[in-house]
Parts: structure tokens; C-alpha cells; sequence
């Protein structure tokens, strides 16, 4: 059995989910505010420890044309830290739509008491729950990308 963390870097804050390679299990976990890569590492390795995970897979913010940009360049430095600082394997995921497929899944954010618009509290809320829930859809890719890869070549699995 493997354990995948999968992760959804924002600038703000960092979304979690975790997979199971033997069930095919994928569960959003937390979200986490973003800090310094140092403190990023600390927390991640807390979570590491606790949910036994044995690989992380962060998603890869490509741009539509699958070019790389400077926000691929900076979420592969900081993962590069982390996977070091964590001494565990690293994959990578495209995670393009995730974040509106999340959107999706989860819905709007509710409407405040009167009826009016949603809090902070309730849209940061909302926010989080996205995140934790793109994590996911990058931890279900890669599991699939693993299935797809462990079949025979020429299996038609529909």
C-alpha cells in the first residue's frame, strides 16, 4: 500500500488530500495557510507523519498551451524544497481546472444571515474547502494515471 498526499499550492494557502494506491481511496484532508517553505515543511512533515504518507504529488500549474510559467517555476522550487526537507518521492500532477472542477463539486458559498452576501469567515471557509477538494482531484489523477499505467497495453477497460 502507498500513501499519496496530494497538494494544491496557492498563494495563500495550501490544499491537502489524501489517496490510497491499494483501495483507490481519495479523501480531502485540511487545508493549511502557506508560510515560508521552512514552516511549510514543518507542517507537512506533522501531516506526513500522521497519515503515513509515503509520496507527495503536488499539482503543476501549467498554462492552457501546457507551456510552464513563472507559477510552474515557483511551485516546483518549493516542492523541491519540501520533498527534501520531507525525505519523500515527489510527482507531479497537471492540475489546470482543477481549482473550477473543485468549484464545481463543492458549490456557492451560503449567503449570510440576512440574505446578503457571504461573510469572510464564510468565504474564506468556502475557499478552503476548494482547495482541499483540488487537492483531491490531483491525488484521484494520479492514482488514475497509475491505473492506466499498470494495464496491459491494448486492454480496452470499457
Amino acid at each position: 500500500m502507498t500513501r499519496l498526499l496530494g497538494i494544491d499550492l496557492g498563494e495563500r494557502r495550501i490544499g491537502l488530500a489524501i489517496a490510497d494506491t491499494d483501495t483507490g481511496v481519495v479523501r480531502p484532508l485540511s487545508t493549511i495557510r502557506r508560510a515560508d517553505p521552512e514552516r511549510d515543511a514543518t507542517t507537512l512533515g506533522r501531516v506526513a507523519s500522521e497519515q503515513r504518507v509515503d509520496e507527495l504529488v503536488v499539482g503543476l500549474p501549467l498554462n492552457m498551451d501546457s507551456s510552464e510559467g513563472t507559477q510552474a517555476a515557483a511551485t516546483r522550487e518549493w516542492a523541491a524544497l519540501i520533498a527534501v526537507a520531507l525525505r519523500l518521492p515527489l510527482a507531479w500532477r497537471d492540475e489546470r481546472l482543477t481549482s473550477e472542477s473543485a468549484e464545481c463539486r463543492v458549490g456557492a458559498a451560503r449567503r449570510g444571515r440576512s440574505g446578503g452576501p457571504p461573510s469572510s469567515a464564510s468565504r474564506n471557509a468556502q475557499r478552503a474547502r476548494v482547495d482541499r477538494e483540488a487537492a483531491a482531484a490531483i491525488a484521484q489523477a494520479e492514482l488514475d494515471a497509475r491505473i492506466e499505467a499498470a494495464l496491459p497495453s491494448g486492454t480496452d477497460d470499457t
